[in-house]
């Protein structure tokens, strides 16, 4: 059954979701003007790139430990919470990055931005598992992951929109948190744990989750750690899904930070026109998410894996391609590349710690499961943030593209593995 309040509550979690973007994509966005102002203090522009390469990869080190530990909290004590305390931190960290003065302050105010950030995907995946059937897992999951690509796409179009009018980056920061508080009142005030909550009827969990032979009666779920734990970390499908999230997650780390820095250094553009054409990566993906959610629904598990081996192999041409276009030649070339890594990549992406988890996890372990799998892929974060900046600075743009088209093609490999497993094992359903 679906009423109005499933629809709110996907509105809700998805709003606030895209909300969280406001205080996580803001430094990409301002990472130009803000190499440029720390030029105006005596920091070389390399010397303020490398920096915040490792404040980057120091932020995505704690994103990646704070979603171990934030997915088994949701699963023992509610996704809700974990929801909003993810808002109320990343606010108040963002408001501590634009009162700091210099680097150690820039890095603890963006790891503690971070940290709280990594509750926010989790909490949204454990209240999903409670409102929401499994038959419908793929499709919710694709709006759900809407959230952080036309969530972020919009996010990015607005602080552009700041940036053109003359606002600085002080300015788009707290422009930003002012709008994640909005939207943590609204979930606070209104978005509900459970179904039941509202006097609905608790939904079917994936009979094939590996839960699924100790599952207890509905509502009564929670359970101790290593009982939720164990089953995920002997599966070997689940870990073949992790080694996807590791590939999948250094790509899209690296165009959401890099993309706006890349269009100004290489391309040419603007820093207001860098920040507005990085918005089509996650638009296009955002596109990609629904095609590959409603397919994921239609062609079954196994047809997700195939859509991932698919994805990668050819995100790793397009990465070719932008390791082969000449600077400053044609704006729109490399633009268009970027976006089409973006459609090519994202869909696939959204399949791991959304549809996957749900149906790994179930209603007990959802959140578990997601937290894992974005943890390990938020491993590869540090190679997004510090390692890319350090590659671009002696190296060039071309190099960096050359190394992430072989990460491209090796996730591309282990995707064809999973394929493989799952027909000799089950030609159907996911082995769990």
């Amino acid at each position: 059954m679906f009423t109005g309040w499933h629809t709110a509550t996907i509105a809700l979690l998805a709003l606030g979701y895209s909300g969280y973007y406001f205080c996580r994509s803001n430094l990409s966005v301002v990472l130009p003007d803000l190499i440029h102002d720390l030029a105006q203090h005596g920091v070389t522009a390399n010397e303020a790139q490398v920096r915040f390469g490792f404040i980057a990869s120091a932020g995505t080190v704690a994103y990646a430990a704070g979603k171990f530990i934030s997915g088994s909290m949701a699963d023992l004590f509610g996704g809700r919470r974990n929801f909003l305390a993810g808002m109320a931190g990343s606010i108040l960290f963002t408001v501590l990055f634009v009162l700091s003065g210099g680097f150690p302050l820039f890095t603890l105010a963006w790891v503690g931005n971070r940290l709280f950030q990594s509750t926010g995907w989790v909490g949204l995946v454990k209240v999903a598992s409670r409102w929401f059937s499994y038959s419908t897992y793929g499709t919710v999951m694709a709006v759900l992951s809407l959230s952080f690509l036309f969530g972020d796409a919009a996010c990015r179009w607005v602080m552009s929109r700041l940036m053109a009018h003359g606002v600085g980056w002080r300015g788009v920061f707290l422009a930003g948190a002012g709008s994640l508080t909005v939207l943590l009142i609204a979930n606070l005030i209104f978005l509900r744990e459970t179904p039941e909550e509202r006097g609905l009827p608790a939904p079917a969990a994936n009979p094939l989750n590996v839960y699924a032979t100790t599952e207890r009666k509905a509502g009564d779920e929670r359970t101790g750690l290593l009982a939720i734990l164990r089953p995920l970390l002997t599966s070997f499908p689940f870990w073949l899904v992790c080694l996807l999230s590791l590939g999948t997650t250094l790509l899209r780390e690296t165009f959401n930070f890099w993309t706006p820095t890349y269009f100004v250094q290489y391309v040419g553009l603007s820093s207001s026109q860098a920040a507005g054409r990085s918005a089509l990566f996650p638009l296009f993906g955002g596109v990609s998410v629904l095609l590959a959610g409603v397919l994921s629904d239609k062609l079954g598990l196994n047809g997700r894996n195939l859509v991932l081996v698919f994805g990668m192999a050819a995100s790793t041409v397009c990465l070719l391609g932008l390791a082969h276009t000449p600077g400053h030649a044609s704006q729109w070339t490399p633009v268009v590349l970027v976006t089409l890594v973006g459609f090519l990549l994202l869909g696939p992406y959204s399949y791991l710690a959304g549809a996957m988890s749900l149906d790994f996890g179930g209603k007990r372990g959802s959140a578990t499961a997601a937290g894992i799998i974005d943890g390990v892929g938020y491993m590869a974060g540090w190679l997004s943030g510090d390692t890319v900046a350090r590659i671009t600075v002696r190296y060039g743009w071309k190099n960096a593209f050359l190394a992430l088209a072989v990460a491209a093609f090796l996730t591309a490999l282990v995707a064809l593995v999973l394929v493989w497993h799952q027909r000799i094992r089950n030609p159907i359903a996911l082995e769990v």
